[in-house]
């Protein structure tokens, strides 16, 4: 049996585009002879639609685009998946569904049992779960056919009481297939190619895995669809974070028509779970993530060019960077703002960087508004000492000088702030937090040196001044951010303990910080929630980022 793998880039709610992406790999995959095209999970509305599906009107529309495809799959199967409807009294109005259409016919519909209601996800809202499990037989062959989650629940500690693959086996299956939706982080790949080994192993069954593509806001989705054999050897492997397509020949006895990849024994067997931040991990995966998160946020919304600050500092530049990557370098506007205390060569250093990646830039200096600010609060201030007040004033005078060109003009903003500041609260409030779009909003600073390094991999894009100097916010005289925060190689592996890991003070202290670092360092981050929560979208790279996936109380006494 020839199985095809369709990874796509969907848009949210545009059922015409998506719908039409759809029908080109039908029509694609009819020409090679395929005998089944397998696409994504909610591939006709596109993932997270979240609480688009409550609306009837949207429903309606995703039931539009399955009669449409439908007509398409008349000497094909086709695997879509779509939210369906419920039609029994009990339980939530709608299943997470895949649909498997064949000779213009729906054949099957299949519900999704396990629903993620953790970090980013939030499917027990909407959905109700799978009560049934039958496999589809489809030319002679049993198909035991999952929706994402639902191969997830293996291993020595399940997450559910229920494993729906079980469920199948008593069918006798011959070929495994699921729609996925699961999103990139920095360890899932190897995350994702143990959990499907570990399918394989148990069931001694070919297991063909169809993942999204494409950025969806703060969530990236990486593609790397995947097809094993029955002895868990991978056989195919789509690119990561592009749109492909690729049909793999099935035999009857469970191997596939192509070559091995990676031996069973070379595939990971467990998920890939770090005991401490490694800034270099993955980087390459974290740069094309990045890179595709600004690239689709600008075409699905519509925007065409973007702005930032450009400062001189390791974060503008490796935003900057991205930025020009993703959108081409005559899109995105560098505007440089130095105040009374910026160093000559920080706005040299940025020349420097504009030049080299031929962006379009400007200077700006702000001392001029900086010191009508203040004038006008000098009866207010009198004759107080210099304080953040007037730090916080450079700040957002820039937000303001940047947000004005850009409402002028057309930009969206990029926000060029890390995580190991928003953690710790190191930003102003509509100053340099202000933005459309958190670049590396989930990255840590020493990530942020990693993605710098790679950036250069072939030549000196990013100057070397700017990766070698002591980063400063230069509010002030000789300021430098560790008067304020740890020094970044600690207090990154702090942050990381305690976000990423979850780990409690006690904890973190008996891995050898010091005690009174780490109960300054939880302060900073569970005082200053409530900056983060006015905080502008954020790109998710790595297993828990700030957003969606993490709901913490913005007043709260734990650890304050």
């Amino acid at each position: 049996m020839k199985i095809c793998i369709a990874q796509q880039n969907y848009h949210i709610g545009n059922f015409e585009e998506n719908t039409y992406k759809i029908l080109c790999a039908i029509e694609d995959a009819k020409k090679q002879g395929a005998d089944i095209i397998l696409f994504s999970e909610m591939s006709v509305c596109g993932y997270p639609a979240r609480d688009f599906v409550e609306f009837n009107d949207f429903i309606a529309k995703c039931y539009e685009s399955v009669e449409i495809i439908k007509q398409a799959a008349d000497t094909i199967g086709v695997l879509i998946g779509s939210p369906a409807r419920n039609p029994n009294a009990k339980g939530k109005d709608l299943y997470n569904a895949a649909f498997f259409l064949y000779e213009q016919k729906i054949v099957a519909e299949i519900h999704k049992t396990l629903l993620p209601t953790y970090d980013v996800f939030d499917e027990n809202r909407y959905f109700e779960p799978a009560d049934e499990w039958k496999v589809v037989n489809f030319k002679g062959k049993k198909l035991a056919i999952t929706i994402c989650e639902d191969i997830w629940n293996l291993g020595d500690n399940p997450l559910y009481r229920i494993c729906p693959m079980d469920k199948m086996m008593d069918q006798n299956p011959d070929i495994l297939l699921n729609l996925s939706a699961s999103p990139f982080d920095y360890t899932h790949d190897e995350d994702r190619k143990a959990t499907i080994k570990s399918n394989v192993l148990k069931y001694k069954k070919p297991l063909f895995y169809c993942n999204a593509v494409g950025s969806q806001t703060e969530i990236v989705f990486d593609g790397a669809s995947l097809a094993f054999d029955k002895d868990a050897n991978l056989c195919g492997a789509l690119p990561m974070f592009e749109s492909a397509m690729q049909i793999f020949e099935c035999n009857d006895d469970g191997t596939i028509n192509a070559p091995i990849l990676e031996p069973a024994a070379r595939v990971p067997s467990k998920e890939l779970n770090p005991i401490k931040l490694m800034p270099e991990l993955n980087i390459e995966q974290v740069y094309q993530a990045l890179v595709l998160g600004v690239r689709d946020y600008f075409t699905k919304m519509g925007f065409k060019k973007a702005i930032l600050g450009s400062s001189g500092g390791i974060d503008s530049a490796v935003t900057l960077a991205i930025a020009v990557e993703a959108l081409g370098k005559e899109n995105v506007y560098a505007i440089l703002m130095p105040s009374p205390y910026s160093t000559e060569h920080s706005v040299n250093d940025a020349v420097q960087l504009s030049k080299q990646l031929d962006n379009p830039y400007d200077i700006i200096a702000i001392k001029e508004v900086y010191e009508a600010f203040l004038s006008t609060l000098k009866p207010i201030f009198k004759d107080l000492p210099f304080s953040l007040a007037e730090e916080n004033i450079q700040s957002r005078s820039r937000g303001n000088i940047l947000m004005a060109i850009a409402n002028k003009l057309g930009y969206v903003l990029l926000n060029t702030s890390n995580k190991s500041e928003l953690a710790t609260g190191y930003g102003t409030l509509y100053g340099d937090m202000a933005g459309g779009l958190g670049v590396l909003g989930d990255c840590y600073k020493m990530q942020v040196y990693a993605l710098a390094r790679y950036i250069n991999r072939d030549s000196a894009i990013i100057p070397q001044n700017i990766i070698d100097k002591a980063p400063s916010a230069e509010l002030r005289p000789d300021q430098k951010d560790s008067d304020s925060l740890p020094e970044y190689d600690v207090l990154d592996q702090i942050l990381f303990q305690y976000i990423e890991k979850r780990a409690d003070p006690a904890v973190i202290k008996a891995l050898g910080f010091d005690a009174a670092l780490v109960d300054r360092t939880l302060k900073m981050v569970n005082n200053n929630e409530y900056k983060r929560n006015q905080f502008c979208p954020i790109i998710r790279v790595s297993p828990k980022a700030f957003g969606v996936g993490r709901r913490v109380p913005i007043v709260g006494k734990y650890l304050s």
